[in-house]
């Protein structure tokens, strides 16, 4: 069976895209030299405003912008797939949070995040634009991969229903803020998503100020194979359809089911919860 070598580089990102895609060329090319498959980049590494947030939307470029345009050069005559998050120019109001995989100088793969962080104390749905298209899969040397992006993994009917289309690995570049217990908050729930649905789950968070790094690669038994710390670094692991199979034969969770998941996309807001009759 095909292996995936695939790693996660986290890094502090900086308000200049220029700063961030020097950053990134190395990381390109030193996957590229270790012959990994993919290398997955953290979340909305276009630029990063402390306490301006509303500057994002300056910020923000469109996908044939300069940004991707660099990245994209810099991937031409390489095998390597690149997973990169940006703020993508979509209206003169607000940009998408948008997921970019290159491969050899071309776009491949494109997800636009669907749950907008407007918890704790952020609210980026002031600045940013909800997709409401769950994404396709992306395929790389045999392997079938789902995208999801940092507030995304709160939602597990998102990666169950990524899971059920044929996802083996989920794919999760994230910007996790610091505060009070998020790292628990982040590890429970990457493992949480890949012991759910016995996958693989490879998440790339931001190492900055107002981020915890703490990429990890998760096995099919929610079990971390490999994690960094709060620094810049880059973890790399490989993946293989037999770990799988054999978490599966132990785990028969998505044989065991008993509901489906409606995949039509909701208005968020309150709900409602029935009062629960109680038999004594």
């Amino acid at each position: 069976m095909t292996d995936l070598k695939i790693a996660a580089a986290q890094f502090s990102v900086s308000s200049q895209w220029e700063e961030n895609a020097r950053t990134i060329f190395p990381l390109i090319e030193k996957a590229e030299a270790d012959q990994v498959n993919v290398l997955v980049l953290p979340e909305g590494v276009l630029a990063r405003f402390m306490g301006e947030k509303e500057l994002i939307r300056e910020a923000a470029q469109p996908l044939d912008g300069p940004f991707i345009s660099e990245l994209r050069a810099a991937t031409v005559g390489r095998k390597v797939t690149v997973v990169v998050g940006i703020h993508e120019h979509f209206s003169a109001s607000q940009p998408y949070n948008t997921l970019v995989a290159l491969r050899d100088g071309e776009i491949v793969h494109i997800y636009r995040k669907l749950h907008l962080y407007d918890a704790f104390s952020g609210s980026e749905s002031d600045n940013v634009l909800a997709d409401d298209v769950i994404p396709e899969l992306l395929e790389v040397n045999g392997f079938k991969l789902g995208l999801m992006t940092c507030y995304d993994v709160r939602f597990p009917e998102l990666a169950r229903l990524l899971t059920l289309r044929g996802a083996e690995a989920l794919i999760l570049p994230a910007a996790w803020a610091k505060g009070p217990l998020k790292e628990f908050h982040w590890s429970t729930l990457v493992s949480a998503r890949a012991l759910d649905n016995t996958v693989y789950v490879v998440a790339s968070g931001e190492a900055g100020e107002s981020c915890i790094g703490r990429s990890m690669i998760v096995d099919p038994l929610g079990l971390p194979i490999v994690q960094a710390l709060d620094g810049p670094e880059t973890i790399v692991a490989t993946l293989t359809k037999t770990r799988i199979t054999q978490a599966r034969e132990q785990l028969p969770v998505l044989e065991h089911r008993r509901f489906e998941i409606d995949a039509n996309p909701r208005t968020p807001g309150p709900v409602n919860y029935p009062e629960l009759a109680i038999t004594r």
